[in-house]
């Protein structure tokens, strides 16, 4: 009687899977290379030719088809012919000067979290966070320093919270509220978002207080002084200002649970009687399985002394403990978690 002998461990699992995870960053690298060249500005209204399109953006003859067919393979490109065009993803989000450009965030990525995570050994090794700043989880550094710099960064944060206060406006009736804290709100674009949908609305923005000027200069710019105040300040130690609803976007996961309790606790006496908590982060989901949501979490302990993300069934127990009645767990815009309560 004859036998097959079973397959090496090499031969039965193809080792494809770990080679793409080895050099997934060449992807993400492309993509910025894109930008900065001007790709997509540059094929925004039509498409061109390969000779074309590498005299606009600069791109040098060895290397143009290359790249170009890379970032078809991607999905940002699309051939036209003999040609390339904007597919329907780049086009949407990727054109400078769109109300949808989400550029300004990629470009914030490539700045500030290939250095950070270039020190992952060293942090898993000593527990110690690699870019300290407690103010945004490792995005702002030195930025309130340099206003150019600041203006920029907060640029490419507001096509991103464009897209969350459109989610926002959708999800919650407003109709039984007046008025709302954005806390964090940075330059406002996030509550602008809110109360254009929602015109009834009055907002108020709770930030540093060296964030004033940005504030005051990008809400004068959308027309809406009156709709939208600013106060500045500390979360934990300053008085927060009361509303009908209190949002914390991007702010639990800065702080340890204690923290986090605490300031639930100031959140639950700023909202007025009647009133709602919205707290949205890229939450963990509870087996903690999702790797895109872990990741999140562990940038969050690279650049913060006490920062992680966390389980929404622990954000609504914090809330319950804070004095909240519990309402509801939603997923938003595919990477986010939404938990909300009632006063």
């Amino acid at each position: 009687m004859t036998t097959t002998e079973n397959p090496t461990t090499e031969e039965a699992i193809d080792p494809g899977p770990l080679i793409k995870l080895t050099i997934a960053d060449c992807a993400a690298k492309a993509l910025h290379s894109a930008l900065a060249l001007g790709v997509f500005e540059a094929l925004a209204d039509g498409p061109a030719d390969l000779a074309g399109t590498a005299r606009r953006t600069g791109l040098h003859p060895r290397m143009a088809a290359d790249f170009l067919d890379v970032l078809a393979g991607l999905g940002l490109l699309e051939r036209a012919g003999d040609g390339y065009r904007n597919a329907a993803l780049a086009q949407a989000y990727l054109v400078p000067g769109s109300a949808s450009y989400l550029g300004g965030f990629v470009e914030l990525t490539n700045e500030t979290l290939y250095g950070t995570w270039g020190r992952l050994t060293e942090a898993l090794r000593t527990g110690e966070p690699q870019h300290l700043d407690p103010d945004k989880g490792g995005f702002v550094g030195d930025r309130h320093q340099d206003p150019a710099k600041m203006k920029r960064f907060l640029a490419g944060l507001d096509a991103y919270s464009d897209r969350m206060g459109t989610e926002l406006a959708r999800r919650v009736d407003w109709q039984g509220y007046r008025s709302f804290l954005d806390l964090g709100g940075a330059r406002g674009n996030l509550a602008a978002v809110l109360v254009r949908a929602h015109p009834h609305l009055q907002a108020m923005c709770f930030d540093l207080e060296r964030t004033r000027p940005l504030f005051t200069e990008h809400i004068r710019g959308l027309g809406l002084e009156g709709r939208i105040g600013y106060t500045g300040g500390d979360f934990f130690t300053d008085p927060l200002p009361e509303a009908d609803v209190v949002v914390l976007g991007h702010i639990l996961h800065g702080f340890d649970t204690d923290r986090r309790r605490a300031l639930l606790r100031r959140v639950f006496d700023a909202v007025r009687p009647g009133g709602a908590v919205l707290v949205y982060d890229r939450m963990i989901d509870d087996d903690r399985s999702d790797p895109e949501r872990l990741l999140s979490s562990l940038h969050m302990r690279l650049v913060s002394p006490e920062g992680s993300e966390y389980r929404a069934a622990d954000c609504r127990q914090w809330l319950r403990e804070a004095g909240f009645a519990d309402g509801r767990t939603e997923a938003m815009l595919g990477t986010h978690t939404l938990v909300t309560a009632y006063r």
